[in-house]
Order: C-alpha cells, then sequence, then structure tokens
C-alpha cells in the first residue's frame, strides 16, 4: 500500500503532483468512519469483480455528504489500460 497526497494549497489542477507520504491522520467522527469504511468496502468489492480494469473511486462521489471533505481517493495499483 502507498499513500499519495498534496497539501490544500496545491489544488491548482493542472499542475499537481501527488507525493507520496508516510502518514496520514483522518480526523472524523465516528459515523463518517463507518461511511469511510463502507466506501474502502465497495471499492475492494470493485477491484476483486474487475480486476484491472477497474481504476479507481472518489468518496464524494459515492457519498454525497463527503462531497466539500478533502478528496478521498481509492485507486487500484494494477490497474492497465
Amino acid at each position: 500500500m502507498k499513500i499519495h497526497g498534496y497539501a490544500k494549497e496545491e489544488q491548482d489542477v493542472e499542475n499537481i503532483i501527488p507525493s507520496e507520504l508516510a502518514e496520514i491522520t483522518l480526523v472524523a467522527s465516528s459515523d463518517e468512519l463507518r461511511r469511510i469504511a463502507k466506501f474502502l468496502e465497495h471499492c475492494a468489492r470493485e477491484i476483486e469483480s474487475s480486476g484491472k480494469s477497474w481504476c479507481h473511486e472518489h468518496l464524494s462521489d459515492k457519498d454525497k455528504d463527503f462531497q466539500n471533505a478533502p478528496h478521498f481517493v481509492v485507486f487500484n495499483p494494477e490497474y492497465e489500460l
């Protein structure tokens, strides 16, 4: 597993180059953590069923309550075009 990200100030979509991170901290309520866990389970099932053809998913696309939250994206490490 790898974790990538960038600072809030680096959100210029044209020039984003995510950095590999050593640590992340989720500041979230118990309800938010359960919804994130549900999202992660969904992504795991998608990777298992679609294999290398499944690319990525954004938490805010699956759960609109996260629309204004920092971007949370799961990417399939085995994705192939």
